[in-house]
């Protein structure tokens, strides 16, 4: 008995040095449910050891035979036994950055996710509508446009087509950065969801920070006074990704575009991006003033006006070099 132990000890010792030199990184897959004994054959197969019973033996002194994680593992040919025995059951594996930024549509983002192969765009498009994930993060309506918080991500690889994970990693940072907003809980349903919609508008209609409460307060007051909205991004939004890049006069004054702010009265019938925590704030207070008209000065910030006169003088001093091949409305 003595002389046995002694020749597995003598055995691991030998067998637990790295298997080649110098170092191959690998990537190795791990599936949900794969045993220690065939992780460590496929390890064997891949250069990454030398013997699998070695391995095994480790893992069993250390009682680790079941703590084997499913994920990809970046291993190196170059470590000891001991250290990839570590990694493959102590940590995540890989995590994949996804960096979705502020005023995005949840196709776009979808596509962020796709090219880290994260998840398809069609599971990313499925599970936006789930109505038993929607149920859990309170999300009024039936999509999850606009509760989907841009941030940058840091997941796993999905082995089930990745569209839930990745939709309910951007819900439960809504859910928190929500809370920050609304310390003592969310509005009601329909509150939030109106919120939210007039939050992507100023999202995307303005990218200083200074003025996102004041074009808060001109969607306000369009509302108040039975105004339409007259707002680009939403009719954009409507044409969805076959957008060309070019608004054109018969897009405008089409109300078969349920999005088509100039052909409708009122909000859009949902959000149109992801806003982030200052546009939330802004749509949560916006500021009190009397304007009803602004333009874009073509320096990123706006010209507010409180007249149709104003604000004409306005468009004739910052819009007259616009491109004549497609119709910008600067009414807004």
């Amino acid at each position: 008995m003595l002389t046995l132990a002694l020749a597995l000890t003598v055995g691991t010792v030998v067998l637990l040095g790295p298997a080649e030199v110098p170092g191959r990184e690998v990537v190795v897959l791990i599936r949900p449910g794969l045993s220690l004994p065939a992780i460590a054959t496929e390890l064997e197969r891949q250069g990454l050891i030398r013997s699998p019973y070695a391995f095994l033996f480790l893992a069993k002194l250390h009682s680790r035979m079941g703590s084997a994680r499913a994920g990809e593992f970046l291993l190196s040919s170059a470590w000891p036994v001991q250290e990839i025995l570590r990694v493959l059951t102590t940590t995540g594996g890989i995590q994949h950055r996804v960096q979705v930024r502020e005023g995005l549509p949840w196709w776009t983002a979808a596509r962020l996710f796709e090219a880290e192969g994260l998840a398809s765009r069609e599971s990313f498009a499925q599970a936006m509508s789930n109505a038993t994930l929607l149920e859990k993060y309170g999300i009024p309506g039936t999509s999850a446009e606009g509760f989907l918080f841009p941030q940058t991500y840091l997941l796993p690889h999905s082995f089930d087509d990745g569209g839930i994970e990745a939709v309910e990693a951007m819900l439960r940072e809504f859910e928190r950065q929500a809370h920050k907003l609304w310390p003592q809980g969310l509005p009601p349903a329909d509150e939030l969801r109106r919120i939210v919609i007039l939050a992507s508008l100023v999202e995307r209609e303005t990218g200083e920070a200074s003025e996102r409460a004041r074009i808060a307060g001109v969607f306000v007051n369009r509302l108040r006074l039975g105004m339409r909205l007259q707002c680009d991004p939403t009719t954009i939004y409507g044409l969805g990704e076959a957008f060309d890049g070019n608004l054109h006069r018969a897009q405008l004054l089409d109300a078969g575009n349920p999005y088509n702010t100039y052909a409708r009265a009122g909000l859009p019938p949902g959000p149109i991006c992801s806003p982030g925590l200052e546009s939330l704030k802004a749509a949560a207070s916006p500021e009190a003033n009397s304007y009803v008209y602004f333009v874009a000065r073509g320096d990123g910030s706006h010209e507010f006006s409180r007249t149709l006169d104003e604000h004409n003088r306005a468009v004739t001093r910052f819009q007259r070099h616009r491109d004549p091949a497609s119709y910008r409305s600067t009414r807004r």
